[in-house]
Parts: C-alpha cells; sequence; structure tokens
C-alpha cells in the first residue's frame, strides 16, 4: 500500500476521539444521557479503522512542513508499521471495554458528560503517542497524555484525596518529561532531527558516551510515565479517581506509554543504557512486588502490582529483548484492565445506599465470603488472577516465561552477576502469586466481614460483559499454540527471531509459583489468616501499608521527598554554601587588611621617603649658597684637595 492511503486513516483515529471530545464537553450536561454510547461508537469506530487499515510487515510515513529554524526544518511526522498496529488495537479495544463499562459504573454521575470528554481526550493523546513517526512529535501527545491523566485522576475535584492525587502524578512525570525534553534536545543538536527513520540512519555520527547519556535521558520519560523508581509514588495514589480509569491507566494507556518509548527507541540504546535501566527495572519490580503484600485497598495493591509488572518490562527491555516487553505488555493489558473492572464490580457491589461513617468499600478488611454473592465477577477475577500470577494456560505465564528465558540467555554473555536478574524476576512471579492469592482469598473467601446494611449483589451486563471479554482474553491460545512455549504465533509476528528456548523455565518458574500460592494457602489455614481480623485503627484508610507513613496527612506524604529534599539543601546550603561564603569574606577581609599595611609601609613609605630625600638635598644645597665668599673658598679647596686625593688613589 502506498504511504498516501494512510492519511484518511490516520486523520480518522485522531480527528474522531478529539472532536467526541469537543463534542462532548461543549455539549455541557445535556448530553449526560447518551455521552457514555456516543463515546463507545467513537471507540469502536477507531478499532475498526485501526484493524482494516494495517499492513502487517511494512512502515507507512507521513510527514507534514511544520516550521524551519535556521537550515533546519521541523516536519511532524506519523507512522504506520506493526508495532503502531499491535498498539491501535489493544488501546481501542481496552477503551472500548471500558467506556461500556463506565455506562453502567458511572450512570448516577452528575458529570458523566465531563467523564467521557476526558476519556476521549486520553484516548486522542494515546493514539497521537503510538502514531508518532519522530520525539518532537511524541513528545507533545506525551504531554497532552499528563494533561488528560490529570484530568481523569482528579475528576471528583470536589473531593480532597482525588485532587492531591492528580496534582502528586502531574508533578512527578513532569520531572521525567525533564528528562525526555533533554535527551530530545541532544539528539537535534547532534543529528538535527528527531525522525525514527533518520536516526535509525545517523545514530553512529554520535559518539558512544553522549549516545548513553542520550539514551539514559530518553528512559527518564518512561521513569515518569511508566511509574519506574524514584518516580514511582504517584501510580498507586491515582486509584483516587474512577475505577474504569485506573483500568485505563493501567492497561493499555499512559504507563504503558514508556514501554512502547522503550521499544521505539531500542536502536539508540547502549549496552551501558540498557544496564542502568535493568537496573532501574528490577529495583522497581520488586519494590511494588513487596509493597502490595501489605496493602488492604483492593484497587492500590493491583496498583503496586502493576508497578512490578511495568519494572518487569523494563528490565526486558534491559535484557535487550525489548518483543518480549511487549508481549508482556499486551497480555498484562487484558489481565490487568480485567481485574481493574472486576475490583470495580466488587467496590459497586459493597457500596451501601447510604454512606456509612468509617466505612470504606475499597478495604478487602470489611468484604469477604463475596464469591457466592458475585459468582460472575468471582470467575473473572479468578481468571484474570491467574494469568497475573504465571500459572500454567494463562497467558502471562507465556509472557513471563519469554521474559525469564531472555534473561538467562543475557546473563550467560554478562557474567556470573547478571544471574541475579532473571532469579529476581522468577523470586518476585513467587512474590505475584502470593498477593494475588492473598487479595483473592480476603475477597472472595472466608467469613463475611461487611456490614448487615451492605447487599453485594452482582453487577449489571455492562459491567460484567467487559470482563468476561477481558478474562478470555487472558489465556493462552490467543498467543501460543503450545501453552509452555512463548514462542508462537505474536512474538514472531512483532519481529522477534526464532530463539534459542529453555526448556526447564517453564517448570521451575512454575514450581516457584504453586510453592508461593501453597504457602499464601497454608496462612488461610490459620486463626487469623493474613491478619484480615486485627482491628482496623480509627482514621486509617486502606491505602497506608506501611507504618514509616502513620502520623503523615496525605499532603504531608506529597511533600515528604520535597522535605527531605528541603532539609538536605538546608544543611548543605549552611555547612557548605555559608561556610564557603564566610570563608571568602574573612580572607577578603584580612587580605583587605594586609593590603592596607603593605600600602601605609612600602607605597607611601616610599613616597614620603623619596620626598624627604629631595627635601634635605635641596636644604643642603640652599645652604651651601649662603653668599659668604669664605664659604665658597672652603668649598673650593675642600674639592681641589679630594680631586688631589682621587688622583693620587687612581
Amino acid at each position: 500500500m502506498p504511504d498516501t492511503a494512510f492519511h484518511l486513516p490516520a486523520f480518522l483515529l485522531l480527528g474522531l476521539p478529539f472532536s467526541c471530545f469537543l463534542l462532548l464537553w461543549i455539549g455541557g450536561k445535556s448530553l449526560n444521557k447518551f455521552a457514555g454510547w456516543i463515546g463507545v461508537l467513537v471507540t469502536a469506530a477507531g478499532l475498526f479503522i485501526s484493524l482494516t487499515s494495517t499492513d502487517p510487515g511494512a512502515d507507512h510515513f507521513l510527514r507534514f512542513q511544520w516550521l524551519t529554524i535556521g537550515s533546519h526544518s521541523i516536519e511532524l511526522s506519523f507512522r504506520f508499521d506493526t508495532l503502531s498496529t499491535m498498539m491501535l488495537v489493544i488501546v481501542h479495544f481496552v477503551a472500548l471495554l471500558v467506556q461500556l463499562f463506565s455506562t453502567a459504573y458511572m450512570h448516577d454521575d452528575r458529570n458523566v458528560n465531563r467523564y467521557f470528554a476526558f476519556i476521549q481526550l486520553f484516548l486522542f493523546s494515546m493514539l497521537g503517542i503510538v502514531l508518532s513517526g519522530s520525539l518532537l512529535v511524541m513528545y507533545i501527545f506525551w504531554e497532552l497524555v499528563g494533561l488528560s491523566s490529570y484530568l481523569l485522576i482528579g475528576f471528583w475535584y470536589t473531593k480532597k484525596r482525588p485532587v492531591w492525587a492528580a496534582q502528586k502524578a502531574f508533578v512527578l512525570n513532569r520531572i521525567g518529561d525533564a528528562a525526555f525534553l533533554t535527551g530530545i534536545l541532544m539528539l537535534f543538536y547532534y543529528i538535527g532531527s528527531t525522525d525514527f527513520e533518520v536516526l535509525s540512519l545517523e545514530i553512529g555520527t554520535i559518539p558512544p558516551g553522549i549516545l548513553t547519556a542520550i539514551g539514559i535521558c530518553l528512559f527518564g520519560g518512561c521513569v515518569g510515565k511508566s511509574a519506574q523508581f524514584p518516580l514511582s509514588g504517584w501510580l498507586p495514589d491515582a486509584m483516587e479517581g474512577p475505577t474504569p480509569v485506573s483500568a485505563l491507566i493501567h492497561a493499555a494507556t499512559m504507563v504503558a506509554a514508556g514501554i512502547f518509548l522503550l521499544a521505539r527507541i531500542s536502536f539508540l540504546l547502549t549496552v551501558d543504557a540498557r544496564l542502568v535501566i535493568l537496573i532501574i527495572g528490577a529495583i522497581t519490580m520488586v519494590t511494588g512486588a513487596v509493597k502490595a503484600l501489605k496493602g488492604w485497598d483492593i484497587k492500590k495493591v493491583l496498583a503496586y502490582s502493576t508497578m512490578s509488572q511495568l519494572g518487569l518490562m523494563v528490565m526486558a527491555v534491559g535484557f535487550g529483548s525489548w518483543q518480549t516487553a511487549l508481549f508482556h505488555l499486551a497480555t498484562h493489558a487484558f489481565f490487568k484492565a480485567g481485574l481493574f473492572l472486576s475490583a470495580g464490580s466488587v467496590i459497586h457491589a459493597v457500596t451501601p445506599g447510604n454512606e456509612l461513617p468509617g466505612y470504606d468499600p475499597q478495604d478487602m478488611r470489611t468484604m469477604g465470603g463475596l464469591r457466592k454473592a458475585l459468582p460472575i465477577t468471582f470467575i473473572c477475577y479468578m481468571i484474570c488472577a491467574a494469568a497475573l500470577a504465571g500459572l500454567p494456560f494463562f497467558s502471562g505465564f507465556l509472557s513471563k516465561d519469554a521474559i525469564i528465558t531472555e534473561g538467562f540467555l543475557w546473563a550467560s554473555e554478562f557474567g556470573a552477576l547478571g544471574y541475579l536478574f532473571p532469579v529476581l524476576v522468577i523470586a518476585s512471579a513467587g512474590l505475584t502469586a502470593f498477593y494475588m492469592t492473598r487479595q483473592v482469598w480476603v475477597v472472595f473467601f472466608g467469613a463475611k466481614r461487611f456490614p448487615a446494611s451492605v447487599h453485594p449483589h452482582e453487577s449489571p451486563v455492562a459491567m460484567w460483559l467487559p470482563m468476561a471479554l477481558l478474562s478470555a482474553l487472558s489465556l493462552f491460545f490467543w498467543f501460543s499454540v503450545n501453552p509452555f512455549n512463548a514462542e508462537g504465533w505474536f512474538l514472531q509476528w512483532i519481529g522477534k527471531a526464532h530463539g534459542e528456548h529453555l526448556v526447564w523455565v517453564p517448570f521451575v518458574a512454575s514450581a516457584v509459583t504453586f510453592v508461593s500460592i501453597f504457602l499464601a494457602y497454608r496462612e488461610t489455614s490459620t486463626d487469623n489468616p493474613f491478619s484480615v481480623n486485627d482491628p482496623i485503627p480509627a482514621g486509617e484508610p486502606a491505602q497506608r501499608p506501611w507504618n514509616w507513613l502513620r502520623g503523615y496527612s496525605h499532603e504531608q506524604y506529597f511533600l515528604i521527598p520535597f522535605d527531605l529534599t528541603a532539609k538536605y539543601l538546608k544543611a548543605f546550603e549552611k555547612n557548605i554554601v555559608d561556610a564557603l561564603v564566610d570563608l571568602i569574606a574573612k580572607g577578603s577581609l584580612v587580605f583587605g587588611h594586609f593590603i592596607a599595611w603593605f600600602d601605609r609601609i612600602f607605597v607611601d613609605g616610599a613616597v614620603h621617603l623619596a620626598v624627604f630625600s629631595i627635601r634635605s638635598a635641596g636644604q643642603a644645597a640652599r645652604n651651601m649658597q649662603s653668599g659668604r665668599i669664605q664659604s665658597y673658598y672652603i668649598v673650593t679647596v675642600m674639592g681641589v684637595f679630594l680631586l688631589i686625593l682621587w688622583l693620587v688613589a687612581m
């Protein structure tokens, strides 16, 4: 297909969601009744265009002249290829199901039009990232994703916590975006373009050290958007937005943008840059898994899980296999969206008609025994949780094992120390199986712990149908015919060459997973499983799993890193900067006194000595000119006498 054939699909893919955003925003509350279905139809149209305008295995570019700076011409570049096709389908499909779910979940909200308008803006921004053919275009839509996520997380702006969470997400993402922009400007300085096609041809002209620095700066964008260490704090708190928004952010948009970026710039990443990426991903993966072990908020546990899974995807890029990172991104999009929507179904079921003081419908300590009241939600949750835990016959098993295999192959070339990373992946997979077993048991099994006034009920079809579809897509056969071999059609389709298959990896990974599930199951037989029956401290939110946060308000928690930074900067200023200034001031004072003394003794002294000598000589000469004849005779005789002595001496 010629490149010109993609002009119309590009305009429609970007124009439809943006036009829908304007329509729903301008239309106001008068469109509340139809806003959800308008959004669903527009997104379905985008999905149809994505499926019918594909050209697998070929790259197509659309370039539009924008402006000229000096001798550099800047173009707006868009790209259709296998990678963009995959993301277009995933983003549209998940967004379609999320909006269908939202038609029932957000039915009673007074600002439904604004909610679906923001989702369309979010979709427009994410599609712009997917279709971007240059880093400059990607950065423009990158910032729009940040804006739309801020609007969605803080959708309930009359409440304090959502506003705080939106601000936190916005600020931390700007830090990563600053590094991203720095990398873009460096590329523009050294090559004069940020177009991916041009960069792939001219990348050899950049010195290796500079190229490593550029790669790390570009990775900074991923650190912010994909919630990597140390900028991962915003993601768990983003749960303050509506639950379908959480599914949208965690599954196919925003956090996936960072992984997509790394896949696009993989050819720019040097060995040293990939090592840095690998270390950051490992820290994020382990941190997220450990934090998920102690959380009580049903959505926040899933948020920490997303942190961990994103760290795993970043590690795959560090291993040099961006294809397996995208494979896990695809499988994760379906089962994590299913988990969040199922969690939304649980929250919807246990939310009382009238507000109960001190009752939190997201706190798993107030759930239990819900499998009979919510049979469809329970089945969907179990399937998606099994995929996340990496159980055989589920999609997560295939994508995780593909990354573990790549990790061991990379370590065999790196050296003995390199084996630490794939071992950490296996250990983290074990932790994932443990905390997901814990969550499923606390929510659906055991005794009922919710108040008597709460009457759980299954969600309507508009909610459970998207959950069921996502659960079905979490099974293995959509990605590979062999349930124990990830080398299926999907990996080959996205460009991964057939590599070495380590037969023992699935068995070792499965053994660790089953042992973790068994340990969690043993905990359920104790008198107080997972400490679920402990009294809930008054006023302690379920979202605060760490004791070191006690005593801090949410606003203070947001300011903790800035407060620590300010404290150390204050100490640095006092002990280093002020001390240096005082030293310079005192040194200048002493030096000034020394200069004054030198000026007074030597400079002024020399002047005074010259004046005194001339005055004395003049006085002596004046005394000799007395006007007395006898004085002149004496001087003459003395002069003759001295002349004779000099001649005799000669």
